[in-house]
């Protein structure tokens, strides 16, 4: 009994410290993000996210057919491959991969993590540009079992570069899940590559680390939603709300339903657009969010600057190698520009862009 008591007043106070970093605030974090899967009826799978930055942060949205040939642009010994999977992606300032889904249900979303910290690149192993990491994913696998089994061999080293303008290193984690249900948070902790996989891992933000977050969920579980959520527009509030909120909607037969609910609760857990609070520079307004069905097949973009969600139907697109072509739909200067419904038409051929390398 005594152990017991011990046990639980070492853990209170774990969790009392880490609440009291957070109180206190991360000063150099500046952007940050939350995602989070719907396990649904009728194995309905959809997995929300939305983009939270300080600035315009360009984003378009790209579609790339399969066959398509990279490099890892990360100097002499970059990583080699040849895309697998066509997806349709958000990407950043036109030089990176944010956010996506593939053609066979695979999401990769790319979150803010200050802590991040990469291994030092000598060349000996491929480099992998921090901007192609979540491109990797969705180019070459099907399911995050696939991609947890290819990524535990190390196959390259990511290589991390200053943001666009800015003199600081891109910190990112990266959540990937599938049209099963299937989720897993890879971190870099330390120099360390970190998985965590589990279906029950249905929810990300930023700050602390993942294992650190799952810790203060718990003290928020033992509280009960019901009875009390956080409600400020910190990492780790917005993680305890979304985990709430997403388990405690309706497992609706009707996908409009699902669908709907799950937009409610990607926006429960964004910041009002134009918020700054200069003691706290971490929370930055939301300026878009994707939803991806994966059993419907449907990538849906809502842009803060705009009345429309619209969306991009992947049965309608042709990602094969002979006859797809890679396509873009120009959002304009803040994502301002407005599309309604299914929006694939208004994709036009264009040249990839060129993914930031070293």
């Amino acid at each position: 009994m005594m152990h017991t008591r011990r046990k639980a007043l070492v853990y209170s106070r774990y969790i009392f410290s880490l609440l009291l970093s957070l109180m206190i605030g991360f000063p150099n974090l500046a952007n940050a993000c939350t995602r989070l899967v719907y396990l649904g009826a009728n194995d309905d799978v959809i997995t929300a996210r939305s983009m939270d930055w300080k600035s315009d942060i360009a984003t378009n949205l790209w579609i790339f057919p399969r066959g398509i040939k990279r490099e890892g642009k990360a100097g002499a010994n970059s990583a080699e491959w040849t895309s697998k999977y066509g997806s349709i992606i958000a990407s950043g300032y036109d030089i990176s991969t944010t956010d996506g889904l593939n053609e066979a249900g695979l999401s990769a979303n790319l979150l803010w993590l200050v802590e991040s910290e990469y291994p030092r690149y000598e060349g000996k192993t491929p480099g992998l540009s921090i901007a192609l990491w979540a491109q990797y994913v969705l180019d070459n696998f099907a399911t995050v079992d696939e991609a947890v089994r290819a990524l535990e061999q190390h196959p390259f080293t990511v290589v991390t570069d200053h943001l666009p303008g800015e003199d600081r290193l891109a910190t990112l984690h990266l959540s990937i899940s599938d049209a099963t249900g299937d989720s897993a948070i890879i971190e870099y902790i330390s120099g360390k590559q970190v998985i965590h996989h589990d279906r029950d891992y249905q929810v990300m933000t930023n700050s602390p680390i993942f294992e650190e977050q799952l810790a203060l969920n718990s003290y928020w579980r033992q509280i009960g939603g019901t009875v009390m959520l956080p409600g400020t527009n910190r990492a780790s509030d917005r993680f305890a709300r979304a985990s709430f909120y997403v388990n405690a909607i309706p497992k609706s037969e009707d996908p409009v339903i699902a669908l709907a609910s799950v937009f409610s609760v990607i926006r429960n857990v964004s910041v009002p657009f134009g918020v700054s609070t200069p003691s706290e520079p971490n929370i930055s307004s939301t300026r878009w969010r994707t939803v991806a069905d994966h059993k419907r097949m449907l990538y849906f973009f809502e842009s803060a600057l705009t009345p429309n969600t619209f969306w991009v139907d992947l049965n309608e697109i042709d990602f094969s190698n002979e006859t797809g072509q890679v396509k873009k739909l120009d959002l304009g200067p803040h994502q301002r520009n407005v599309f309604a419904g299914n929006a694939l038409s208004d994709f036009i051929p264009a040249e990839p862009f060129e993914f930031q390398g070293l």
